[in-house]
């Protein structure tokens, strides 16, 4: 009887380990390479798997290559994405349904999609959350803005950007000039972005 339970204990062992690693297979790696350091973040394709896979369409694509983080606020976030190093603005031709009741909440060190006030707007911007920021949740009475990863290393580089100082800007668009606000003095480049697991 005593061998019968540790061989049950050592199946279900396994089975657990078995598990977990199909778990952390279904949730690939990513790396941002900034003009400041590189981040590490682990993707959340199992509770967010529209936006990861919006997010990662835009990664294989190297549409973030040479970016900049064109919004940051101390305290607060660092966002990037969307404009090209000359403020011009990206075009990209998809959006993504809004995911924020996935219960994965805008806590420090995670990834969220940036949108406009409509729910679905999402398209290729994120932001880094460098504080917990609750009130960017879902909630029964407003839509939230989807978490779809996290940082595993790098937040002293999603520190550092935050404590740069900022001042506001012209942007290009396709439709002329846009005016935006919290635009780092000195850009911060988002070099690239890949995957360091599938």
């Amino acid at each position: 009887m005593t061998t019968l339970n540790t061989l049950l204990k050592h199946f279900l062992s396994l089975t657990l380990i078995a598990l977990s690693s199909s778990a952390l297979a279904e949730n690939p790696i990513v790396k941002l390479e900034t003009s400041e350091g590189d981040i590490t973040v682990v993707l959340f394709a199992d509770k967010s798997p529209k936006t990861v896979e919006n997010f990662l369409a835009h990664v294989d694509e190297g549409f973030y290559e040479n970016t900049i983080f064109h919004r940051i606020i101390d305290n607060f976030m660092v966002q990037g994405g969307g404009f090209d190093v000359d403020l011009k603005q990206k075009k990209t031709e998809r959006t993504v349904v809004n995911e924020s009741k996935n219960r994965v909440h805008n806590d420090r060190g995670t990834l969220a999609m940036a949108r406009t006030s409509d729910p679905d707007s999402a398209g290729s911007q994120f932001f880094i959350n460098q504080r917990n920021n609750p009130r960017l949740d879902w909630t029964p009475f407003k839509p939230g803005y989807t978490v779809f990863g996290e940082v595993i290393t790098g937040m002293r580089i999603v520190d550092f950007m935050a404590s740069t100082p900022t001042g506001n800007a012209v942007g290009k668009t396709d439709k002329g000039q846009m005016p935006l606000q919290n635009v780092p003095l000195d850009p911060i480049v988002l070099l690239r972005v890949t995957r360091t697991s599938p």
